[in-house]
């Protein structure tokens, strides 16, 4: 992205663009919005799903040590009461005097960034779950909560999922699936959302082995960085120290990435010890211990890593990386440089002429390559120059111009999105070409 300033216009620029070509909306916007809820449109879906896709891939189907769960959003409020969560997990609040705007404490730098006033009442502990009612009333027994995290559910199931899975140490569940948070200063896009969704995996292990599993999260999750696209540069690991952790965590690190809004946290990888699994044993009064297979007489609870990684921060540091601009035959160029794999389509078919004779046969090529598993644009509106354009700024990796040539030696063009080079291809060797040039 050497062409183009990391500032905060590169936010401008940004957020533009994703209402513009259909990435994410502002969500409710005909009723005038509602604060930091954000719509993933069309093209944001997709690139959405690849993700996850992808992830999937790598960290569970891909691995032998590894199962997945997919957990309900609503759980006994039992479960945060043996977690803590609802005792502790909590923002220092503040309002401000003046404009009474409420802010996080520990985030203020001695001035309202609302009105620039300086004076603000005692700070007070706000619970971030998001509260709502099972049944017909709304009083205290009906309360139950949107969970905050997907980590919890991990736990809570781990005894179904040893004794249906067989699983010996060391293993993994994982999970994608949504969080609420009520944060009292979401924004920077969908960077801080009160509604979001995480990829988490909870790994049991033996506790004279969390070090040497840690490094290897840690390795996992560069990995997993350089595979998203992400510049090492604009990367860092952060140890967090003692009293900054989470009081169940032994170590952390924050895997923190150079936002154009400052440095902060992209990813999370925490040791968890075995607080969750003996905690919700204590609490629920169900055995949440491992047996050896190889011997009976050896009985604990695991200890855990948890790599957790946020699908939404993973697509928008997705799409920093993959925002350039250039300049072609004069004109400046918007393009985005997505990882193929990454790209919500892969392949646009554009006829040269909207005329029956090519837009036909057009399409029932776009129809053909849906068919061998491309996601397909067709796009017959304006000149091709255009359209190339509209298909570089969402992040086609190949376009496909099917001319008045295309009926006579049954080829295409096919134009490389970053190079812009374009060569001919038969029609009967085109989608080993794209799926050469994908992988």
């Amino acid at each position: 992205m050497s062409n183009v300033s990391r500032g905060p216009e590169l936010m401008e620029k940004l957020v533009s663009l994703c209402k513009r070509r259909g990435f994410v909306f502002p969500g409710s916007e005909i009723y005038g919005g509602l604060a930091n809820s954000w719509d993933y449109g069309p093209l944001g879906v997709e690139l959405k799903n690849n993700i996850k896709m992808m992830w999937w891939k790598m960290f569970v189907s891909r691995r032998s040590d590894m199962v997945a769960i997919d957990a309900a959003l609503l759980m006994n409020p039992k479960v945060w009461e043996a977690s803590g969560h609802v005792a502790t997990f909590s923002d220092p609040l503040v309002e401000c005097k003046a404009c009474h705007a409420r802010l996080r404490a520990d985030q203020l730098e001695g001035v309202c960034p609302t009105c620039g006033k300086k004076e603000f009442t005692e700070a007070r502990a706000f619970n971030l779950m998001l509260r709502t009612w099972l049944g017909p009333t709304q009083d205290d027994a009906a309360v139950v909560y949107l969970r905050p995290e997907t980590a919890q559910a991990m736990f809570v199931d781990f005894k179904n999922v040893l004794e249906t899975t067989r699983r010996r140490l060391p293993f993994g569940v994982a999970q994608i699936g949504k969080a609420f948070r009520n944060e009292i200063t979401p924004g920077n896009f969908i960077f801080r959302q009160r509604e979001f969704e995480q990829m988490e995996i909870e790994y049991f292990i033996r506790e004279e082995e969390w070090e040497a599993h840690f490094e290897h999260w840690l390795g996992e999750m560069k990995k997993w960085v350089a595979l998203l696209g992400v510049k090492p540069e604009r990367l860092h690991y952060v140890d967090i120290p003692d009293e900054d952790r989470a009081f169940y965590s032994k170590r952390t690190v924050d895997v923190e990435y150079d936002y154009p809004f400052g440095q902060k946290e992209l990813y999370g990888l925490a040791y968890r010890t075995n607080y969750d699994l003996g905690k919700h044993e204590e609490h629920s009064g169900a055995e949440l211990k491992y047996t050896n297979p190889d011997d009976q007489k050896e009985k604990f609870v695991p200890h855990v890593i948890e790599p957790s990684f946020g699908v939404d921060r993973s697509l928008l540091v997705a799409l920093l990386e993959a925002y350039d601009e250039d300049e072609v035959d004069g004109e400046s160029r918007v393009v985005m440089r997505f990882p193929y794999w990454m790209a919500p389509v892969k392949v646009a078919v554009l006829p040269l002429s909207k005329k029956s004779e090519l837009s036909e046969p057009a399409q029932k090529l776009a129809q053909q390559l849906r068919e061998a598993d491309f996601a397909v644009e067709y796009d017959e509106t304006q000149s091709i120059g255009k359209r190339y354009r509209r298909q570089d700024e969402i992040g086609t990796p190949f376009c496909v111009t099917f001319d008045f040539d295309s009926l006579t030696d049954g080829a295409v063009t096919v134009r490389d999105r970053d190079t812009m080079a374009q060569v001919r291809v038969p029609l009967d060797k085109l989608v080993t070409e794209i799926k050469q040039r994908l992988a």
